[in-house]
């Protein structure tokens, strides 16, 4: 009888994590690497959040706390979501939990059962499908393809949803794409689900600080308040506040919902770190300049990438709206043949033989489920991301 669990089979480890861990152990062995694979701010925490942390360690708050945050940290995030989304939230709607993630994957445990669907637009982040698989539930992917800046339409979506359809995960700006959702994109979507009561959202706004140019951002029951009363609000300090290793996510919506959340909270990791509850107080009840500060710094680095991978043979990156990613295609390299020897014939390939030809560590277009394209992190350094689009480029040059 097999050890491990049939609901482990269907599974696979994060490919984002992977190609940084390959990145790191070629670094180690001495190799010349520029990893762009890893979706997190180079930027240092802000100094206001650090001597927050260390005024918590000082003054003892290093026990056990409520399973699901600290009441300041609720209250800090109820102010958040009331001044910047202008949504109305009472503490016991709000949970906080180790990161975004475990908070996304609390709900859909504590929701689905054999049978019931998750659309998911594609490209997506890694994590959904398999947290979807790991909770019992079937995911169901709808393509967001270039042409339409990796955007679904209301008309997929509605297509998309069956009598077992149960949540609707909406990441904007995305992760894989950096593709940002205008309110009126986003009203075509939630007019769709208004017509569907038995459907539930859950965003992922993990990115909604990291936005370009005029853009701005809006979430589902902003746009829609009728869809208030069947929507988590999912966000966190990781991205905005250059806080991913603090581990701290949290959601807003119906209570019942809260409740069954932490409800398996309880029964799993308990209460996020108490210094890391205390430096996201500070994060978002304190300054907020540094925020535009990443900002500009992003879209600095977003027009230097999308600009120099435009100039790479059988690439075409669109421009994105948001996050610190882009997501070019590589159709037009697909059926080539690398300086090297290597026979391009998807993008898993072309990220391996990028990787061992030039040094340069990207994400491979099959694991977000769209390709042949590959995603570059652009959350690292001016003069690495210059390097490493040079050799992209001089790559590409190679392909006959």
């Amino acid at each position: 009888m097999a050890f491990l669990s049939d609901t482990l089979s269907r599974v696979k480890p994060s490919p984002t994590i992977a190609v940084t861990q390959k990145a790191a152990e070629l670094k180690a062995a001495g190799k010349d690497v520029i990893g762009l694979g890893a979706g997190e701010p180079d930027f240092d925490t802000p100094q206001n959040i650090k001597d927050a942390a260390k005024a918590a360690i000082d003054a003892g708050k290093t026990k056990y706390t409520a399973v699901d945050g600290i009441p300041e940290l609720k209250k800090a995030i109820c102010a958040k979501f009331k001044r910047e989304n202008g949504l109305d939230y009472t503490p016991a709607q709000v949970t906080v939990g180790t990161g975004g993630k475990q908070v996304l994957y609390n709900a859909l445990v504590a929701t689905l059962n054999a049978g019931d669907e998750v659309i998911i637009p594609a490209p997506y982040w890694v994590s959904y499908p398999d947290m979807v698989l790991l909770a019992g539930g079937t995911p169901v992917f709808v393509e967001g393809p270039m042409q339409t800046g990796y955007k679904i339409t209301g008309e997929q979506l509605e297509a998309a949803i069956t009598p077992k359809t149960k949540w609707f995960i909406f990441n904007s700006p995305s992760n894989p794409s950096g593709a940002g959702y205008s309110r009126a994109e986003l009203k075509e979507l939630t007019d769709v689900l208004m017509r569907h009561p038995h459907v539930w959202v859950m965003t992922d706004d993990m990115y909604e600080h990291l936005v370009f140019g005029d853009f701005e951002f809006c979430t589902p029951a902003q746009v829609e308040p009728g869809l208030y009363d069947r929507t988590l609000t999912c966000n966190g300090v990781s991205k905005a506040y250059a806080m991913t290793g603090w581990r701290i996510g949290y959601a807003a919506g119906p209570e019942m919902l809260i409740k069954a959340i932490g409800k398996v909270q309880s029964q799993s990791t308990s209460n996020p770190c108490s210094i890391s509850q205390w430096a996201a107080v500070e994060a978002l009840n304190g300054s907020q300049d540094y925020i535009a500060e990443s900002c500009a710094a992003f879209e600095r680095r977003r027009n230097l990438v999308v600009g120099m991978l435009n100039e790479a043979e059988g690439i075409r990156c669109p421009m994105p709206e948001g996050a610190f990613y882009v997501y070019p295609s590589i159709a037009g390299c697909i059926g080539k043949t690398s300086a090297a020897g290597t026979a391009i014939t998807d993008d898993e390939v072309f990220a391996t033989a990028l990787l061992e030809e030039t040094g340069v560590a990207v994400v491979f277009g099959a694991a977000f489920g769209l390709s042949p394209n590959f995603r570059i992190s652009y959350a690292t350094s001016d003069e690495a991301l210059t390097e490493a689009c040079r050799r992209i480029q001089a790559f590409c040059a190679g392909l006959t």
